[in-house]
């Protein structure tokens, strides 16, 4: 892992992204009420001449649990910015090849969300599906006058949408409870797949309303986690799909790349079948030659660096642009000429903006504080870049600059004010030695008016995945700030396994989950220790998913916290085998409970029971099939019996996340009493 060669602070932040609105100190104390109070800017889509954007809003209201999201226009001329819809249901908008008008999904109708067109000249939007199924990944074809989308169906309707309105109400109407299935896979994140529903890709005339199945014969499964990764070609006779290419029972998943006719006859070709692992992602150059998507290497390694490819259709062959580059590429698009590609990358718990020539070569770094994602080309010759981006200190705003990297502009301010109020401690990243003398970089958060002479609790907030970050970036459930605000040191350390660092450090942990995260965890919370502000004794670790084994590893090897706080937390490996997808849970685990179940057993939290002591705070929700409550109820029950500090927090309605108003702020109160009773004085 490469050296982190600069200290981020705060103030470093502002004064880089030139933020005058921050410039301020604040005086209010930051609550999870306030976070809540805060407008979420969505991702931007660019109207085809470049100067303006559309994107969504959405606003919360704590009292209702309920929240409100509409569509604005941003000119990115000016920055001058308007509200165009008020139905408070609206996602998706996406402007007509044209200029002219935009298509979203809304349901401000009764009934699942369906796609309407606005006219950008004014007047009422038009509802152009009515469909019994909501609709999803909505694009327009180049001709202007049809739109593509998803949609879940059930196979036996064949075409028929009263039919498959009457089937649906059939299941509805059912007295019969039951879920059956001889998959392997049967349920994914909070829903069951065991109800027939798969997903099809759809085309609709705007002249007649008229709807095609583009996949008719098609029974299998786009990304799991919704929506579907599609583009269509510039002359709309294709589409480049994104699609699982695995049969029942689901024994693992491979997505690779089909190219399908756009006549509604669903014939398609697989174009990256003899690739083992994964391709998604693709989008067509501007002539249409070639196909660029994101290809995968190793199956049964979810974090594996995706790499850029270009296909071209003529000739059938593929280009691999940044094989000779350590970084795992997302959300890539074109230049306007097809000269360059841009695209988005983790790196150094950061996400970064980068090009690189459209026929490989070296890569430049454009802008990587913070942050960064959906890059958008814009200006009027395609000169400019609109993305979003938010750091450790702001929420997401919309930022713009010159396809060089230079000119950075801040052009929306939801949040500037409500932020400015906000008494934020500094943010700091640093670097200390880890297992096996490697570098370790680790962020700190202070909490308000920070005293280096006085002493502090310390708090470790230990992520998910486990290849994933806590890096430079706003975070609604596990907010740094949030943490910090009572008057705790917040660390958060990206142990070996963690993104952003290279693929050998993100795989390093594979087949031995637990080790050298621990080992880096125990040095990082001895690196606060030596800084002389920690007080030893009123420390606490925190981690959610991953995060969470780690909390119940950490409980049954040492005992040097007050207190622990278990999220959704994996605790016996063998109730892994019940999560919603366990195809390569062996792989993972280095072992399975039929075969090297002593490899399986070294690394498993729910072994190491009788060492437990620390108070323990057990979070957990009962749709959560990716980790099964299962787990929450098994750590907690074995503590309250073993006589032991110990508190449930449960939720009937939130799976792997807490995502209502009201049950995130409950979870914040449940987690600062938790810390209060046994960090502070």
């Amino acid at each position: 892992m490469p050296k982190l060669k600069h200290i981020i602070t705060t103030t470093l932040c502002f004064v880089l992204f030139t933020f005058s609105a921050f410039s301020q100190q604040g005086t209010e104390v930051f609550t999870a009420e306030k976070m809540w109070q805060m407008e979420r800017v969505g991702s931007p889509d660019i109207s085809p001449d470049g100067t303006k954007a559309v994107f969504t809003v959405t606003q919360y209201d704590i009292e209702e649990n309920t929240s409100s999201t509409d569509i604005f226009l941003l000119n990115l001329d000016n920055g001058e910015k308007r509200q165009i819809t008020f139905s408070g249901t609206e996602s998706s908008p996406i402007w007509s090849p044209d200029g002219e008008k935009i298509a979203f999904v809304s349901r401000r109708h009764e009934g699942p969300g369906q796609i309407y067109v606005m006219s950008m000249k004014g007047g009422e939007a038009e509802k152009i599906t009515n469909l019994p199924v909501g609709v999803f990944s909505i694009k327009w074809f180049p001709c202007n006058q049809k739109i593509a989308f998803g949609a879940n169906i059930l196979p036996e309707y064949n075409g028929d949408f009263e039919k498959l309105e009457k089937l649906i109400e059939e299941q509805r109407n059912s007295k019969v409870t039951a879920k059956v299935t001889e998959n392997t896979m049967f349920r994914f994140w909070d829903r069951w797949l065991t109800d027939g529903y798969y997903p099809r890709l759809f085309k609709v005339e705007l002249s007649n309303k008229s709807v095609t199945d583009l996949m008719p014969e098609t029974v299998n499964y786009f990304g799991m986690m919704g929506g579907v990764s599609y583009d269509i070609s510039p002359d709309g006779k294709e589409i480049a799909v994104s699609m699982n290419n695995t049969e029942p029972p689901y024994d693992r998943l491979e997505y690779d790349l089909f190219l399908l006719k756009t006549d509604g006859s669903g014939v398609m070709e697989n174009i990256t079948e003899e690739n083992p692992a994964s391709d998604s992602g693709p989008v067509y150059s501007p002539d249409g030659e070639y196909i660029l998507y994101g290809k995968q290497s190793i199956y049964h390694f979810y974090a594996d660096r995706v790499e850029l490819v270009k296909y071209n259709r003529k000739n059938k062959s593929f280009k691999n642009i940044t094989s000779d580059i350590d970084l795992s590429c997302s959300n890539w698009v074109w230049s306007n000429d097809g000269n360059t590609i841009f695209f988005n990358a983790q790196h150094n718990a950061q996400v970064a903006i980068f090009s690189i020539p459209a026929n490989g070569g070296k890569h430049t770094k454009l802008h990587g504080e913070g942050t960064n994602g959906q890059v958008n080309l814009a200006g009027r010759r395609g000169r400019d870049l609109v993305f979003i981006h938010h750091n450790l200190d702001m929420p997401t705003e919309l930022f713009k600059m010159d396809t060089r990297g230079r000119n950075l502009k801040q052009i929306t301010h939801f949040n500037d004010s409500r932020v400015s109020r906000l008494n934020f401690g500094n943010a700091e990243s640093v670097v200390y030695k880890g297992a096996d003398g490697a570098d370790v970089q680790m962020y700190i958060v202070y909490p308000p008016d920070f005293d280096p002479d006085k002493k502090y609790p310390l708090v470790l907030m230990i992520h998910g995945g486990p290849h994933g970050i806590f890096g430079n970036q706003w975070h609604y459930r596990w907010n740094a700030h949030l943490f910090a605000a009572p008057g705790y040191v917040v660390a958060m350390p990206n142990f070996h396994g963690s993104t952003s660092f290279g693929q050998d450090f993100a795989i390093s942990i594979h087949g031995e989950h637990a080790n050298k995260p621990f080992k880096d965890i125990m040095k990082g919370t001895d690196f606060m220790i030596e800084k002389g502000f920690i007080d030893e004794s009123r420390m606490a670790a925190t981690g959610g998913s991953y995060g969470g084994y780690m909390v119940s590893w950490i409980a049954g090897h040492t005992d040097r916290y007050a207190a622990l706080v278990n999220h959704a937390g994996v605790y016996d490996l063998h109730l892994q085998f019940a999560s919603d997808y366990a195809g390569n849970r062996g792989y993972q685990y280095g072992g399975t409970p039929w075969e090297d179940y002593d490899v399986l057993n070294s690394q498993n939290p729910s072994q190491f029971a009788h060492n437990f002591k620390t108070p323990m705070m057990v979070i957990h929700g009962e749709l959560d099939y990716r980790v099964p409550v299962a787990h929450g109820f098994l750590v907690y029950g074995i503590y309250k019996s073993m006589g032991l500090d110990a508190r449930l927090v449960y939720y009937p309605d939130e799976n792997h996340w807490i995502l209502s108003p009201q049950n995130s702020i409950y979870w914040y109160e449940e987690l600062h009493n938790w810390l209060e009773r046994y960090l502070q004085n």
